[in-house]
């Protein structure tokens, strides 16, 4: 008896996963779709009110007033009066699908041991089977980039799609950069005998751009080597920042730390540099545009850095950096829990720094998606691009008015259930609320 109990408790305990685990990936779009009715907002700036787009085979076909958009043979047409369509929005510099439960050090795969880690990649470490990454679609996350933590140089991020069976059906740009993390001008220590907090100059910070000089120029002297042998991995993986064809992401905030880390890779021969972080970057707004080097700013939703900072600074920085010419996006850096609330990052941005609400949408549409290099494929709701959106009750960037009814991922419609809405069902349900 006691057997088949424990037979029957396995079992149950197996059709209880199954019914816990995330819906499957969306199917590949097999008709056309036409959305119609709609207020759509592009993500350049330009908004089409009672408007229509189509797409076809996952890419965006037609976009314009509803009068003008013809509805293809066989198409599925969708009322969507009264809605608003958005670009699907970009999460950059997180660590989604690398990290699931911080307590559980197996679910965490996002940094190696080593401070020079060029070859590491958050590529084939991704994980589409992540709780986080649903709660991600249904507030309008649909692409996100994989970020590897720790050392000095970090290792290459990857941008993703939210919806896919694995790491290489989900992918969208393989490493597309390496993250290096430049030592701060200053240190912060917390004293935990008198609980308080101080700030120094940071003994250890010549010796750690020493260290990336001598790397670097042994990186660029072996991308100069046609055939190099024996390959080596650390100095191979770097080869791209020298060709152009990644980013070199640098981690500062002092301003002090944002001019030097860009003087150095300039110096060191890296063509395309993006500061991620830039808590100070208003102060060198002016260095920051001459350069052409955009800003991946950490959240607006914290405290300023200094006690005699602006309280508002936080919230009003993105703003200031646009102002100015410098292009800027939006994350919550390595809160991966939080990403679900990306948009709302943006809506503070629209409240406070004076930019309008279309404006601060590309913060998180068109500027991320320019700076990852996919500005060609995602970002606006343009003919020719992927048809990766979704549409809302209300203003995306609004926690009152959100309310995301439909996504679509390269065209294929996706399910909005997550773990998260569930339990929501669940204890509803339970306590007999509506």
């Amino acid at each position: 008896m006691k057997k088949y109990k424990l037979i029957a408790g396995i079992l149950l305990g197996i059709a209880a996963g199954v019914q816990a685990q995330n819906p499957a990936p969306a199917k590949p779009q097999t008709k056309p779709v036409v959305l119609t009715g709609a207020t759509i907002h592009i993500g350049n700036g330009q908004v089409i009110q009672n408007g229509a787009i189509a797409f076809d085979k996952g890419i965006i076909t037609q976009v314009g007033p509803a009068a003008s958009v013809t509805s293809p043979a066989g198409a599925e047409t969708v009322d969507v009066k009264g809605k608003h369509v958005f670009p699907g929005l970009i999460s950059l510099n997180t660590t989604v699908g690398l990290q699931e439960i911080a307590s559980v050090r197996a679910t965490l795969d996002y940094y190696e041991v080593g401070q020079i880690n060029p070859h590491v990649r958050a590529l084939v470490a991704y994980n589409t089977d992540s709780e986080v990454i649903p709660t991600l679609r249904g507030n309008g996350i649909l692409l996100s980039q994989a970020v590897p933590q720790g050392g000095a140089i970090s290792g290459s991020s990857s941008v993703f799609y939210s919806d896919g069976w694995n790491w290489e059906d989900a992918v969208l740009k393989k490493d597309d950069g390496i993250w290096l993390t430049w030592p701060p001008f200053l240190a912060g220590n917390f004293d935990n005998e008198t609980f308080t907090y101080s700030v120094k100059r940071n003994d250890k910070r010549q010796e750690a751009i020493d260290l990336f000089k001598k790397t670097f120029a042994e990186a660029k002297a072996y991308a100069e080597i046609a055939n190099p042998s024996p390959i080596n991995l650390r100095l191979e993986a770097m080869k791209p920042l020298f060709a152009g064809t990644a980013n070199l992401y640098i981690r500062a905030d002092y301003a002090k730390d944002i001019i030097e880390s860009i003087r150095f890779a300039q110096e060191a021969g890296v063509k395309k540099i993006v500061i991620a972080g830039g808590n100070e970057a208003h102060k060198v707004t002016s260095f920051l545009k001459e350069n052409q080097v955009p800003v991946i700013i950490n959240t607006t939703h914290r405290l300023p850095d200094g006690v005699d900072e602006n309280v508002y600074l936080p919230y009003e920085l993105p703003g200031l950096l646009h102002k100015a010419g410098v292009k800027v996006a939006i994350t919550y850096a390595d809160e991966w829990w939080r990403t679900r609330n990306l948009g709302f990052l943006a809506g503070t941005a629209a409240g406070f720094s004076g930019v309008t609400p279309e404006e601060a949408l590309q913060f998180v549409t068109r500027n991320a998606a320019d700076i990852i290099g996919a500005g060609q494929q995602v970002g606006t709701l343009e003919k020719g691009k992927q048809a990766s959106l979704l549409v809302s009750d209300g203003d995306i960037l609004d926690m009152r008015g959100n309310m995301v009814q439909m996504a679509y991922i390269r065209g294929g419609k996706v399910n909005l259930d997550d773990k998260q809405k569930r339990l929501y069902e669940k204890y509803k349900d339970k306590y007999g609320k509506k």
